[in-house]
Formats: structure tokens, C-alpha cells, sequence
């Protein structure tokens, strides 16, 4: 279950955002697929979370947008890391249109539970 931080530029039109929300839960779902666990393409409640924040006064980027994903541990995940963040940025700028996308993967050990 990833949990995906989207901070974006304050003058992103809201078609750009209105196609991450559409894009990212199976962009995120296939990047960070893998046999412990696999994406059935059967996204339900909980399975990925959005978060957006529009970039501050104070914040220093020159990216239209950055996409931020938590995702536990596994060998699996973190053996082609890269090649995940790479499909991933590429699949944002061929939905969007960006020029300025960047993506970061974290895989804390960690657990998840919902209700």
C-alpha cells in the first residue's frame, strides 16, 4: 500500500492535477509491484493514497511537479529501484506533458493496518 506525496507548482493547471489523480494509482501500482506483493490491477479502498500539497512562498523547486511514494520494504522492490522510478517519471511526463517531473521511492521497513 503506497502512500504517494504530489507537491506541486502553484500555476499547475487543474487539468494536470485532475490527470494524476486519474493517472498515479496505476502508475504507483505498477512501479512498486512485486511478488510479495502483486498488483491485480483491482485498485479498492486504502490500496494507494494521494496526497497533494501546492508548493509554498517558501519552498525552493524548479519542478512542475514532484511525486513522492512510500512503500515498504521488499528485496524485490529494492533491487531495480531505479529502473521503478524511471517508468514511473516517464509515465507522469507522457500523461501530463511536464517537462519537470521528478520522482523519489522510499522503501522504509514498515507495516501497514486499516479499518
Amino acid at each position: 500500500m503506497p502512500l504517494v506525496d504530489i507537491t506541486y507548482a502553484p500555476n499547475l493547471p487543474h487539468k494536470v492535477l485532475r490527470q494524476l489523480v486519474e493517472v498515479l494509482p496505476h502508475a504507483v501500482s505498477v512501479a512498486v509491484e512485486c511478488p510479495e506483493e502483486p498488483y491485480d490491477e483491482d485498485l479498492q479502498a486504502g490500496d494507494v493514497e494521494l496526497y497533494f500539497r501546492r508548493r509554498g512562498p517558501w519552498d525552493v523547486s524548479e519542478m512542475d511537479v514532484v511525486v513522492e511514494v512510500r512503500s515498504k520494504w521488499f528485496e524485490s522492490r529494492a533491487e531495480n529501484r531505479q529502473d521503478r522510478v524511471d517508468g514511473l517519471c516517464a509515465a507522469i511526463e507522457e500523461a501530463t506533458g511536464l517537462a519537470h517531473v521528478g520522482v523519489y521511492l522510499s522503501l522504509p521497513i514498515a507495516a501497514w493496518a486499516q479499518s
